[in-house]
């Protein structure tokens, strides 16, 4: 879309608002964006590519598609499928960290059984961690939803010599809780589980662990589109953090978690058309990861060097970029990252590529993701969006590759 047409469809927006009755905010309301972001669609300045938010505007002005852009495509009348409620992978877990997480010993009840050894503690968070990042969230739901009990029983029985190590074992399995549910859009679930592992990191006396249990809770937040609760998560962790990282003597394991905050602040910026401020924290992780000198895992954030620069594709992408996210992604070798953070580094690459129609590059990157991490590219919201923006732009001839995968993922 050149800058021209930005301006086009902006005005064409801001006049079907106007007509509609309702005002910058009511619309930022429908559609789960920001005033700050209508206020640039309007003005011409956040180019609107994707057919899927051409959609959504057009949903939330209640007309149709090409009312807002005459060349839009009209997507193919179909059964209402995407309303349908679908099975997720976590479920199980979901039940499990439902209500109080040890109601017996507030009674004085004894465990059902006996409580596992530290050791057996310690490698089970690990081997949560690994189900994480290999995207395997139906074997992980099951762990979990075992493990989280356990540990709760434990810590409330435990010697007292124990228990420290108990409360930060505890808040990292409930951080993965929380990464897990973010990834599979309960955002709410998230929540819970961050503030949980927030919680048990303080009497755990480990203050690194409560920022990183902020970081989980930041991204549920932005999953739910409260793009300002997101930001308070972590610009208070950025406020607190900062001073310290001006010492020579910074551990890494604090600029690790101050890097994957200002990550944090780009892509919250980067959604609400905030340029300025995107670069801005891209540059401040760029530093923080040139000052660490390699791709480090500290907290499972997997902040370093790759990392910023994946962050700079999929902020690009935000931003509508494309050209940009694409020049970016030619030079970033992801080999050594987990296959969670490769798999989504190619969503960014096809989000880049829809948006530049290029429906053959763009559903290549989607396969390959899919090759990586299955479950990830079934229902991630933005895989399921991209795949329906590339059927759109294809139609009507689909190709096979893109039909396969638009059934598998429920996309279609």
């Amino acid at each position: 879309m050149t800058v021209s047409d930005a301006k086009v469809v902006g005005q064409r927006v801001k006049e079907l608002r106007r007509a509609a009755g309702m005002s910058q905010s009511d619309l930022a309301a429908a559609m789960g964006r920001s005033e700050s972001w209508v206020s640039q669609v309007e003005r011409g300045v956040q180019p609107v590519e994707r057919l899927s938010i051409l959609q959504a505007l057009a949903d939330a002005l209640k007309v149709a598609v090409q009312e807002v852009r005459p060349d839009a495509s009209t997507p193919t009348a179909e059964p209402d499928t995407e309303e349908l409620p679908r099975s997720n992978d976590l479920d199980g877990l979901r039940v499990a960290l439902t209500g109080h997480p040890a109601l017996g010993s507030l009674f004085g009840q004894p465990p059902a059984e006996p409580a596992p050894a530290l050791a057996d503690f310690r490698q089970g968070v690990d081997e949560a961690w690994t189900l994480v990042h290999a995207s395997r969230y139906a074997v992980l739901s099951d762990h979990l939803a075992r493990l989280l009990p356990s540990i709760e029983a434990a810590v409330r029985n435990a010697p007292a010599a124990e228990r420290t190590e108990l409360h930060s074992l505890r808040a990292k399995a409930y951080q993965v809780a929380a990464t897990s549910f973010t990834r599979q859009d309960q955002a709410d679930a998230a929540w819970i589980a961050a503030d949980r592992a927030l919680q048990a990191a303080e009497l755990a006396g480990e203050p690194l662990e409560v920022v990183a249990s902020l970081f989980r809770m930041a991204h549920a937040f932005m999953r739910q589109k409260h793009l300002d609760q997101a930001e308070q998560a972590a610009k208070s962790a950025v406020a607190v953090m900062s001073p310290r990282a001006e010492a020579p003597t910074c551990p890494p394991e604090e600029l690790s978690l101050l890097g994957a905050m200002n990550l944090v602040l780009a892509v919250i910026n980067a959604r609400e058309g905030n340029r300025r401020e995107t670069r801005a924290h891209l540059d401040r992780a760029r530093e923080i990861a040139a000052r660490l000198g390699e791709d480090r895992n500290d907290f499972d954030t997997e902040f370093g060097p790759t990392n910023v620069e994946i962050h700079a594709v999929s902020t690009a992408v935000e931003l509508g970029d494309a050209g940009l996210a694409l020049e970016v992604a030619e030079q970033v070798d992801t080999s050594g990252l987990s296959p969670e953070r490769q798999g989504r580094f190619l969503l960014d690459v096809a989000r880049a590529h829809a948006q530049r129609r290029h429906v053959g590059e763009a559903t290549a990157a989607l396969l390959e993701a899919e090759a990586l991490t299955p479950e990830q590219v079934h229902d991630h919201h933005s895989a399921r969006e991209v795949i329906r923006d590339l059927i759109q732009l294809s139609e009507p001839r689909v190709p096979e590759s893109l039909r396969g995968l638009a059934e598998r993922s429920a996309a279609g």
